[in-house]
């Protein structure tokens, strides 16, 4: 079969069917557009909830030590694999931070020195909350541990954000694909329709239903590229001079994994793929048997 023909006929059936296939690369578009937009805003609160979990610390306070058994506990926090940094701050450490935390009045109080000191623990970003909390326990159980600190609940409440708002926007992701492809699908279905009497002609002469398929393959390829095509060009212009224009926050935004054309690719790699989807659907169902077009 003629490459030619394939094409010609792909796009001859959106000719023929102008508002069906107009209403379903709308669709397409509204609905790539929209993932695009959920998925940049996504993925950045994701990187705002890992780095706001990495400014989480395990504050771990010590009775006075000699420093073997100061070194002993450093060693068993380093040693951790929940744990990225430790850090050890001093009585004159902690006095320090206490007099430019309370400014006037802090200095004469932080000669007291009844600041004890402590290990600061920076929680690794990939770390089992569960695993952590027991590691916590196990802490506290230490000789020479006095108290430790550690806020779990805002640790669990940033998480549970982020995973609330990942279900939510991939559950209303899906939904839209799944109308777009069900509107592909009618379009294609119309033109099926429009050609029942030439394929039921090329079905007497013994064309198979592969070769029937194919141009109807190319119409929703096609329908996809057009509609990812223009949803790609507006959102790369409303996130690179339309919404900082406006609102500047936006310019902080990070494209995913750094370049925005991983982003802009996916999007019409999307759409393509749910027009061939939409297209492969109806010509498998409508074109297995030519009796439907009676």
């Amino acid at each position: 079969m003629s490459v030619r023909y394939v094409i010609k006929e792909g796009f001859a059936g959106i000719a023929r069917t102008k508002l069906a296939a107009f209403t379903s690369m709308f669709s397409l578009f509204v609905a790539v557009f929209l993932i695009g937009i959920l998925f940049r805003v996504g993925y950045n609160a994701y990187e705002l909830a890992q780095s706001l979990r990495q400014q989480v610390e395990v504050e771990v306070f010590l009775h006075e030590l000699d420093g073997q058994s100061r070194e002993e506990i450093r060693e068993v926090l380093s040693g951790s694999a929940l744990v990225d940094q430790v850090t050890y701050l001093s009585q004159e450490d902690a006095a320090q931070i206490f007099q430019e935390e309370f400014g006037f009045g802090g200095e004469s109080l932080a000669d007291l020195s009844f600041l004890p000191a402590s290990f600061k623990v920076t929680i690794a970003t990939d770390a089992d909350l569960d695993e952590v909390e027991q590691f916590v326990g196990e802490l506290r159980e230490f000789n020479g541990v006095d108290e430790v600190k550690f806020n779990l609940a805002l640790i669990r409440m940033l998480e549970s954000r982020v995973q609330t708002s990942a279900m939510i926007g991939g559950g209303l992701g899906l939904l839209i694909l799944f109308v777009s492809v069900i509107l592909v699908f009618n379009t294609i279905r119309l033109t099926i329709y429009a050609k029942r009497d030439l394929i039921r002609a090329m079905k007497l002469v013994g064309a198979t239903n592969g070769f029937i398929r194919r141009p109807f393959l190319v119409e929703g390829v096609v329908q996809g590229l057009i509609a990812g095509g223009s949803a790609a060009l507006l959102l790369f212009g409303l996130f690179t001079w339309g919404l900082p224009r406006y609102l500047p926050q936006f310019s902080e935004f990070a494209w995913p994994y750094g370049e925005w054309y991983y982003l802009i690719g996916g999007v019409v790699l999307l759409a393509v793929v749910m027009g061939w989807w939409g297209s492969q659907w109806a010509s498998r169902k409508f074109i297995r048997d030519a009796t439907v077009y009676g």
